[in-house]
C-alpha cells in the first residue's frame, strides 16, 4: 500500500478537473495517505512546483471550471532526460505514485513515464473532446456540449429573424463528438465532422431548395477538424446566394462551472483512481462504459483511436 501520492492536471483544461482532483485528494487523505499537488502539469513536475495538500486545499473548487492546479504544455517532458528529472523530483519527496488527469497527449506522456521508471501511474480522462479510447465519457465533455447548445439557442434567434444561414465552428480537431451531440440536441440541419466526408456543393444545393420551400434559417455545426467556418461560410454564401454568417466559439467551450454530470462523474473517477493507486495498481485509466466505472489499460487507451458512434451520424441525418 502506497503512503504518498501526487496528482496533476495536464493538457487542455476541462470543467470537472477540480472535482476529480478534490476526490483524489480527499479519498487518499481518508485512507491516511499523503497527497501532493503538482502545479502547471508536467512543467510543474520538472520545475518542482509541488506542495503537500490537506483537505481545505480542495475546498470551494468543485463548482469552478478550469483547474486550480493549473496546466501547461511542456516540451522538456517529451525528452528522456526531462522525464527522468520529473521522476527524480517525485522520488526526492517520497512520492510513490502519480494520478494524471488529462487527454490523449497527457496520458501518453504518463504511459511513457511509467514504462521508463516503473513508478505507478493511474490516469483519468480529462478532455472536452470525449475522444479517449475505451470510455464513453471524459471529464468536461458534458459541460462543453451544453455551452455549445446555449450558443446555438441564441444563434437560432438571430438566424430566424434575418432568414440567415449560420455556420458555427466548435472544437474537435480529431474528434467530431462535440459537434455531433450538440448538433443533434441543438437541431442543426448540417453537422460536419472529421470522421465523415461531406459534399459542400450538394449541401449548398439542398440549402437553396429548402429556402425555396419556405425555410427561414439553417444552422450548420462544423468541428474544427472537418474545416474552418471562416472558409466554409463564404463558399456557402457564394454558392447559395443566401445571407450567411460565421461564428467561432473558441475557448469559451473550455470554461464555465461544471455541470452536475461532470461534477459527479469526475468525483466517481477520482475516488476510483485514488484507491487504485494507493493499492499499487498502475498503467490504467478509469472511465465509464454504459454508466459504470471501468478500468482501461493505459497502453491501449493511448494507442487506439476512439471512433464516433455511427448511431449519432445516422440520427443526425434522419432528424435534419
Amino acid at each position: 500500500m502506497l503512503k504518498s501520492i501526487a496528482v496533476m492536471t495536464s493538457g487542455g483544461d476541462s470543467p470537472g478537473m477540480n472535482a476529480a482532483v478534490r476526490a483524489v485528494t480527499r479519498t487518499a487523505l481518508h485512507q491516511g495517505v499523503k497527497v501532493w499537488g503538482i502545479r502547471g502539469g508536467y512543467h510543474g513536475l520538472l520545475d518542482e512546483e509541488m506542495f503537500e495538500m490537506v483537505s481545505k486545499d480542495v475546498s470551494d473548487i468543485i463548482q469552478r471550471g478550469g483547474t486550480f492546479l493549473g496546466t501547461a504544455r511542456c516540451k522538456r517532458f517529451q525528452t528522456p532526460e526531462g522525464r527522468m528529472l520529473g521522476y527524480k523530483n517525485l522520488v526526492d519527496r517520497g512520492i510513490q505514485g502519480l494520478v494524471v488527469v488529462g487527454g490523449d497527449g497527457s496520458l501518453r506522456g504518463a504511459s511513457t513515464l511509467s514504462k521508463e521508471t516503473g513508478i505507478p501511474i493511474v490516469g483519468l480522462p480529462g478532455t472536452i473532446d470525449n475522444d479517449v479510447w475505451g470510455s464513453d465519457y471524459t471529464i468536461g465533455c458534458d459541460t462543453a456540449a451544453n455551452t455549445i447548445i446555449d450558443a446555438m439557442n441564441k444563434l437560432r434567434d438571430t438566424a430566424s429573424a434575418h432568414r440567415r444561414i449560420i455556420v458555427l465552428e466548435v472544437m474537435g480537431r480529431n474528434s467530431g463528438w462535440l459537434a455531433m451531440v450538440a448538433g443533434i440536441s441543438g437541431g442543426a440541419e448540417y453537422i460536419l465532422v472529421p470522421e465523415e466526408p461531406f459534399d459542400l456543393d450538394a449541401i449548398c444545393e439542398n440549402m437553396k431548395e429548402e429556402y425555396a420551400k419556405g425555410k427561414r434559417y439553417i444552422l450548420m455545426v462544423v468541428a474544427e477538424g472537418a474545416g474552418k467556418a471562416a472558409e466554409i461560410g463564404p463558399i456557402v454564401a457564394e454558392k447559395t446566394g443566401l445571407d450567411t454568417r460565421v461564428s467561432k466559439l473558441g475557448h469559451i467551450q473550455r470554461g464555465g462551472s461544471p455541470s452536475v454530470i461532470d461534477r459527479v462523474k469526475a468525483s466517481q473517477l477520482g475516488e476510483h483512481a485514488a484507491l487504485a493507486i494507493i493499492s499499487g495498481l498502475s498503467d490504467i485509466v478509469f472511465g465509464f462504459n454504459r454508466g459504470h466505472v471501468v478500468s482501461i489499460n493505459l497502453h491501449d487507451a493511448v494507442n487506439n483511436k476512439k471512433t464516433l458512434d455511427p448511431m449519432y451520424m445516422r440520427l443526425a441525418k434522419v432528424l435534419a
